[in-house]
Protein backbone atom coordinates (compact mmCIF):
# COMPACT_ATOMS: atom_id res chain seq x y z
CA UNK A 1 0.00 0.00 0.00
CA UNK A 2 1.09 3.78 -0.29
CA UNK A 3 3.44 4.66 2.38
CA UNK A 4 2.26 8.28 2.17
CA UNK A 5 -1.28 7.46 3.53
CA UNK A 6 -1.13 7.95 7.40
CA UNK A 7 -2.65 5.53 10.12
CA UNK A 8 -5.39 6.05 12.60
CA UNK A 9 -6.47 4.49 15.75
CA UNK A 10 -9.96 3.24 15.45
CA UNK A 11 -11.70 2.93 18.49
CA UNK A 12 -13.72 -0.45 19.06
CA UNK A 13 -16.84 -1.62 20.59
CA UNK A 14 -15.41 -3.52 23.88
CA UNK A 15 -14.16 -6.84 23.04
CA UNK A 16 -14.55 -5.64 19.12
CA UNK A 17 -10.76 -5.83 18.20
CA UNK A 18 -10.81 -9.10 15.96
CA UNK A 19 -13.71 -8.81 14.39
CA UNK A 20 -12.89 -5.03 13.41
CA UNK A 21 -9.71 -5.98 12.06
CA UNK A 22 -11.74 -9.05 9.99
CA UNK A 23 -13.80 -6.53 8.98
CA UNK A 24 -11.42 -4.66 7.84
CA UNK A 25 -9.13 -6.74 6.21
CA UNK A 26 -12.46 -7.66 3.78
CA UNK A 27 -13.13 -4.39 3.11
CA UNK A 28 -8.74 -4.48 1.36
CA UNK A 29 -7.70 -2.11 4.46
CA UNK A 30 -4.14 -2.30 5.35
CA UNK A 31 -4.58 -2.62 9.52
CA UNK A 32 -1.97 -3.77 12.61
CA UNK A 33 -3.69 -5.47 15.64
CA UNK A 34 -0.74 -5.99 18.13
CA UNK A 35 -1.28 -9.03 20.31
CA UNK A 36 0.07 -10.77 23.28
CA UNK A 37 -0.51 -14.28 24.93
CA UNK A 38 -1.87 -14.70 28.56
CA UNK A 39 -3.17 -17.64 30.25
CA UNK A 40 -5.88 -17.52 32.23
CA UNK A 41 -6.37 -20.28 35.30
CA UNK A 42 -9.55 -21.46 35.97
CA UNK A 43 -11.03 -23.77 38.69
CA UNK A 44 -10.89 -26.83 36.27
CA UNK A 45 -7.84 -25.96 33.38
CA UNK A 46 -5.39 -23.19 32.16
CA UNK A 47 -6.65 -21.70 28.65
CA UNK A 48 -3.54 -19.09 26.37
CA UNK A 49 -5.52 -16.78 25.44
CA UNK A 50 -4.32 -13.63 22.45
CA UNK A 51 -5.62 -10.53 23.61
CA UNK A 52 -4.85 -7.34 21.90
CA UNK A 53 -2.09 -4.93 23.43
CA UNK A 54 -4.38 -1.59 23.01
CA UNK A 55 -7.64 -3.14 24.36
CA UNK A 56 -10.17 -1.05 22.30
CA UNK A 57 -8.31 -0.20 19.74
CA UNK A 58 -7.23 -1.24 15.89
CA UNK A 59 -4.87 0.81 14.03
CA UNK A 60 -5.93 1.30 9.98
CA UNK A 61 -4.31 3.02 7.58
CA UNK A 62 -6.45 5.36 5.21
CA UNK A 63 -6.77 8.58 3.87
CA UNK A 64 -8.27 11.42 6.21
CA UNK A 65 -10.39 13.12 3.53
CA UNK A 66 -12.35 9.27 3.07
CA UNK A 67 -12.84 7.79 6.29
CA UNK A 68 -16.26 6.84 5.19
CA UNK A 69 -15.74 2.41 4.84
CA UNK A 70 -13.05 2.74 7.78
CA UNK A 71 -15.53 4.57 10.65
CA UNK A 72 -18.29 2.67 8.95
CA UNK A 73 -17.06 -0.93 9.74
CA UNK A 74 -19.03 -3.00 12.55
CA UNK A 75 -18.02 -3.28 16.01
CA UNK A 76 -16.06 0.55 15.03
CA UNK A 77 -17.11 3.39 17.79
CA UNK A 78 -15.25 6.28 15.95
CA UNK A 79 -11.69 7.36 14.62
CA UNK A 80 -9.61 8.93 17.48
CA UNK A 81 -9.21 12.72 16.97
CA UNK A 82 -9.26 15.98 18.35
CA UNK A 83 -11.64 19.04 17.32
CA UNK A 84 -13.51 16.47 15.23
CA UNK A 85 -10.91 15.76 12.90
CA UNK A 86 -9.00 12.51 13.16
CA UNK A 87 -5.72 12.32 14.49
CA UNK A 88 -2.52 10.62 12.40
CA UNK A 89 -0.41 8.31 14.29
CA UNK A 90 3.52 8.64 13.74
CA UNK A 91 4.69 6.68 11.22
CA UNK A 92 8.06 5.44 13.72
CA UNK A 93 5.82 4.70 16.09
CA UNK A 94 3.94 2.23 14.05
CA UNK A 95 6.64 0.47 12.17
CA UNK A 96 7.78 -0.18 15.71
CA UNK A 97 4.56 -1.72 16.32
CA UNK A 98 4.98 -3.30 13.00
CA UNK A 99 8.08 -5.09 13.66
CA UNK A 100 6.82 -6.26 17.21
CA UNK A 101 3.72 -7.89 15.68
CA UNK A 102 6.03 -9.88 13.26
CA UNK A 103 8.46 -11.01 16.09
CA UNK A 104 8.04 -13.62 18.71
CA UNK A 105 8.80 -12.06 21.65
CA UNK A 106 7.66 -11.99 24.55
CA UNK A 107 5.49 -8.48 25.31
CA UNK A 108 2.62 -7.72 27.73
CA UNK A 109 1.13 -3.75 28.08
CA UNK A 110 2.71 -1.45 29.99
CA UNK A 111 1.95 1.96 31.70
CA UNK A 112 2.32 5.27 29.52
CA UNK A 113 5.75 6.32 29.75
CA UNK A 114 6.57 9.95 28.04
CA UNK A 115 9.71 10.57 29.39
CA UNK A 116 13.33 8.77 29.30
CA UNK A 117 16.14 7.98 27.12
CA UNK A 118 14.84 7.35 23.28
CA UNK A 119 16.74 4.25 21.74
CA UNK A 120 16.59 2.48 17.93
CA UNK A 121 17.09 -1.58 18.03
CA UNK A 122 20.08 -2.15 15.93
CA UNK A 123 20.11 -5.74 15.68
CA UNK A 124 17.61 -9.07 16.49
CA UNK A 125 14.10 -9.41 14.91
CA UNK A 126 12.89 -5.66 16.49
CA UNK A 127 15.97 -3.75 14.48
CA UNK A 128 14.29 -1.05 13.32
CA UNK A 129 12.28 -0.32 16.28
CA UNK A 130 12.07 2.75 18.52
CA UNK A 131 11.45 2.97 22.27
CA UNK A 132 12.68 3.96 25.65
CA UNK A 133 14.69 1.52 27.57
CA UNK A 134 13.70 0.28 30.99
CA UNK A 135 15.92 -2.01 33.05
CA UNK A 136 14.72 -3.16 36.07
CA UNK A 137 15.65 -6.70 37.84
CA UNK A 138 18.04 -7.37 35.36
CA UNK A 139 15.48 -6.85 32.54
CA UNK A 140 16.09 -4.99 29.79
CA UNK A 141 12.76 -3.55 28.18
CA UNK A 142 11.56 -1.85 25.46
CA UNK A 143 8.85 0.29 25.92
CA UNK A 144 7.18 1.07 22.56
CA UNK A 145 4.28 3.86 22.70
CA UNK A 146 1.65 5.53 21.28
CA UNK A 147 1.44 9.03 22.31
CA UNK A 148 -1.98 9.43 21.36
CA UNK A 149 -3.55 6.80 23.10
CA UNK A 150 -1.06 7.39 25.94
CA UNK A 151 -0.60 3.72 25.92
CA UNK A 152 2.50 1.52 25.86
CA UNK A 153 3.84 -1.85 25.31
CA UNK A 154 7.10 -3.51 27.00
CA UNK A 155 9.35 -6.09 24.98
CA UNK A 156 11.68 -8.33 27.28
CA UNK A 157 15.13 -8.10 25.30
CA UNK A 158 17.98 -10.35 25.62
CA UNK A 159 21.17 -9.47 26.68
CA UNK A 160 22.73 -9.72 22.99
CA UNK A 161 20.36 -6.68 21.57
CA UNK A 162 22.46 -4.08 20.73
CA UNK A 163 20.76 -0.72 21.02
CA UNK A 164 21.74 3.18 20.22
CA UNK A 165 20.47 5.95 21.79
CA UNK A 166 18.55 8.47 19.63
CA UNK A 167 18.09 11.02 22.06
CA UNK A 168 19.18 11.55 25.53
CA UNK A 169 16.77 11.53 28.74
CA UNK A 170 13.86 13.24 27.96
CA UNK A 171 11.28 14.72 30.35
CA UNK A 172 7.61 15.83 29.20
CA UNK A 173 7.25 19.37 30.02
CA UNK A 174 3.80 20.72 30.38
CA UNK A 175 3.62 24.51 30.54
CA UNK A 176 2.25 25.96 32.92
CA UNK A 177 -1.41 27.44 32.89
CA UNK A 178 -3.62 29.20 35.39
CA UNK A 179 -5.49 26.13 36.43
CA UNK A 180 -1.81 24.51 37.63
CA UNK A 181 -0.85 27.67 39.29
CA UNK A 182 -4.03 27.83 41.43
CA UNK A 183 -3.15 23.84 42.28
CA UNK A 184 0.28 24.98 43.76
CA UNK A 185 -0.70 27.52 45.38
CA UNK A 186 -3.23 25.72 47.33
CA UNK A 187 -0.70 23.35 48.04
CA UNK A 188 2.04 25.79 49.24
CA UNK A 189 -1.14 26.95 51.64
CA UNK A 190 -1.38 23.23 53.28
Amino acid sequence: MNSHVPWFALQTEPRREKKVAFFLKQKGYEFLLPMYRQKRRWTHRAVTMDLPLFPGYVFCRFDSSVPGKAVLTPGVSRIVGFGGRPSEIPSDEIKSLQLLARSALLREPWMYIPDGTLVQVETGPLAGAEGIICVDDDRRRLIISVSLLQRSVAVQLDDNTVLSVIDGPRTHKVPPSNGSAIVLELIKKK
